[in-house]
């Protein structure tokens, strides 16, 4: 593990070769997590070790203010994250040739925004039960302020330490942090739903991975019909939990969708 610089933040990022070693000629396959709560080992205990053992390379970070990368005050928003996300596989040599991004919720979110910016960088997208249309961001806007309410006159963390739990108080500190000392939740409501006319102009392949119960399937259905090289799967009997709940089925369909890499070996 180790502290990247990235456009003038530091990111903590964990980087798993494949078979013999990181090489030029196969894209890496970058992880994105989710908010607040989430981040890297969200991957690391489910899909990053079968990726790599695959024979594929892989990135796994913590976005800006979430795990271990520095936590600024601003910058909270899809743009800047994906900012974000682009220095960081700049100073990584990453750029060089296009990345698989896989992104979990919120940040299957931030994976299509790249696709859409900078598609040069972007070999294919992976979203697992990602926000994309409809009324999500006023959703998640509340929910955060919800819990950033709850975090502040509760004071759960401090609850929490003083019974011994002490992950779990560090959790909630780290969430109390997030939420009510930076721009977060501002950033994140002045953000807009992707709409029909984003899908279009995809030009990169997008799987959609998705629970049959998840409330934001619909808006996975509309990328399937917009987008010009799109597959939908969806995985019976779960929600928005895919990635912990369905995580073999998700694995297959991700390693089918990525393929074995140039010069992979089974381990």
């Amino acid at each position: 593990m180790a502290l990247t610089p990235a456009g003038g933040l530091r990111l903590h990022t964990q980087w798993l070769p494949g078979h013999g070693g990181p090489r030029p000629d196969r894209p890496a396959v970058v992880f994105l997590h989710g908010l607040v709560m989430d981040n890297l080992s969200s991957f690391y205990c489910t899909l990053a070790g079968p990726v790599s053992r695959a024979g594929h390379d892989v990135l796994l970070y913590d976005q800006r203010g979430h795990g271990r990368s520095e936590r600024p005050p601003s910058g909270y928003d899809r743009a800047t994250s994906v900012a974000d996300l682009i220095a960081l596989l700049g100073s990584l040599g990453l750029d060089r040739h296009p990345v698989h991004l896989v992104g979990n919720s919120y940040g299957g979110a931030l994976a299509l925004h790249t696709a859409l910016v900078r598609p040069e960088l972007v070999a294919s997208v992976v979203l697992i039960d990602a926000h994309l249309t409809g009324d999500w961001i006023e959703d998640m806007t509340d929910t955060l302020s919800v819990a950033a309410l709850g975090l502040e006159h509760r004071r759960t963390g401090e609850q929490l330490a003083a019974l011994g739990r002490r992950k779990e108080a560090r959790l909630s500190a780290a969430a109390d942090a997030l939420l009510n000392h930076t721009t977060l939740i501002e950033d994140i409501a002045a953000d807009t739903p992707f709409t029909c006319h984003d899908f279009a102009r995809l030009r990169r392949p997008v799987l959609g991975v998705y629970g049959e119960h998840s409330e934001l399937l619909p808006g996975a259905q509309e990328l399937r019909l917009s987008a010009p090289d799109c597959e939908l799967c969806v995985l019976p009997d779960v929600g928005h939990t895919v990635l912990n709940e369905a995580t073999d089925g998700l694995c297959d369909a991700l390693l089918g969708r990525l393929g074995a890499p140039a010069g992979a070996v089974a381990r």
